[in-house]
């Protein structure tokens, strides 16, 4: 809701779908920076704490914005720019990334399942080692589904009502909903026991890579980091893909009704991918997480071509709802193979650089797509989102090369 609604009020106010998407960036590029951050001191001091001071932060600024964006409606001088983008920008930066925490969650509850199986005795640990990786396994690639499900529904649901409130009510309405769901709801997932699973690498000891040289154990370091910068730049294209079709079907919609409706006929394309993401959870074991990018990915690139094709509201929602089939498992793999490349103890800072990947991408894409559909139309704007596509097709076949090889010792 937070980049959606920062789109449609800004572009409401400002009657420039320019200015829109450039402050829809600067909420992007301000959670591309804040996410890591908070996914740092999260992986070092705990979730508990670092949750419950980004949600009072955010609840602040998004009200902030809300409050710029009336005080500066018609944005003659670079102050009030300067204004818009600055309380945007903040907003982004104090996101609370309740989304990668709880698929951190879910990995430390599986890993401690499975250690807790191992560890008792008398039951044959070593000849069931085999059993136990295939079942935690599949338990994690049923929560990660669930995770991308339940993401995926956001997608719906926050675009839907940002449209919906918007059009019916007030541009400012979406966001105001935002600040309140962000301080009641974020705390209560601060609290929940499952945090508990999570133990914080605080001041990592260092003893236990001593023996290993100096030169190796920097080799190492950088290699991990490379694997993980596969996914992450995957997670950029995401949301490249994301903010571009937002923005072109803005630009869409309003040849045939009002720039309002572009959330819901968003949320066509996330009821999909939902749907799909969740039915990652009973694909085959022996699929693997690579081939299963490729070839998701190259759907999604060749669905993304009919987005050119539709003249009118209901054939563009038909595309979008076929379009959005692979979007779900492509996200709920790159999610996956996020945590297998992760260090030791740096899992939220990965699952946070993943999530601050699709919100980086989601500014670029609705920057990209608002230029063009200003100048060109949104013809000109789906352009964006079939070329982040094809970079989709493009980095699940480099990872399918780079992630053959994993260092041997962990950094």
């Amino acid at each position: 809701m937070l980049t959606v609604g920062t789109l449609t009020l800004v572009t409401a106010v400002s009657h420039s779908y320019a200015i829109g998407g450039l402050a829809a960036g600067a909420v992007g590029i301000g959670s591309a920076l804040g996410a890591p951050v908070l996914g740092s001191l999260a992986d070092r001091s705990g979730q508990r704490p670092v949750l419950l001071v980004a949600a009072a932060v955010n609840a602040m600024t998004v009200i902030a914005l809300l409050v710029a964006a009336y005080l500066t409606p018609d944005f003659n001088t670079p102050t009030d720019a300067i204004a818009i983008l600055v309380t945007a920008f903040l907003a982004g930066a104090s996101c609370p990334q309740v989304g990668p925490m709880a698929r951190v969650r879910w990995m430390a509850l599986t890993t401690r399942n499975l250690n807790t199986r191992n560890s008792i005795p008398g039951t044959g640990a070593n000849a069931a080692a085999s059993g136990s990786v295939a079942s935690s396994r599949a338990d994690l690639d049923t929560a990660l589904s669930y995770e991308g499900t339940a993401d995926e529904i956001t997608f719906v649901l926050g675009p839907a009502l940002v449209g919906i409130l918007a059009s019916l009510v007030a541009p400012w309405l979406p966001l105001a909903l935002a600040a309140v769901l962000t301080a009641t709801l974020v705390p209560a997932f601060a609290v929940h026991p499952s945090q508990l699973a999570v133990v914080p690498a605080k001041r990592k000891a260092r003893t236990a890579v001593g023996s290993v040289p100096a030169e190796q154990q920097s080799r190492v370091r950088s290699l991990a980091w490379l694997k993980v910068a596969v996914p992450v730049l995957a997670m950029v294209c995401m949301g490249t893909f994301f903010g571009a079709t937002q923005n072109a079907l803005s630009a869409f919609s309003a040849q045939f009704a009002t720039a309002e409706i572009a959330g819901l006929m968003y949320s066509v394309m996330g009821l999909s991918s939902a749907v799909a993401a969740l039915s990652v959870a009973y694909w085959p074991q022996r699929f693997g997480l690579t081939i299963r990018w490729v070839l998701a990915a190259a759907a999604m690139t060749a669905f993304s071509l009919l987005l050119f094709l539709p003249a009118g509201i209901w054939p563009m929602a038909v595309v979008l709802l076929v379009l959005g089939i692979p979007v779900g498992p492509v996200m709920v793999t790159v999610f996956s193979i996020g945590g297998v490349v992760a260090p030791a103890g740096r899992m939220a800072t990965v699952m946070t650089a993943l999530a601050s990947g699709i919100v980086a991408g989601t500014a670029l894409g609705a920057y990209l797509a608002g230029q063009l559909a200003q100048t060109q139309g949104p013809g000109a704007a789906f352009v964006v989102s079939t070329s982040a596509s094809g970079a989709l097709l493009v980095l699940g076949i480099v990872a399918g090369l780079v992630l053959r090889r994993r260092p041997s010792t962990q950094p």
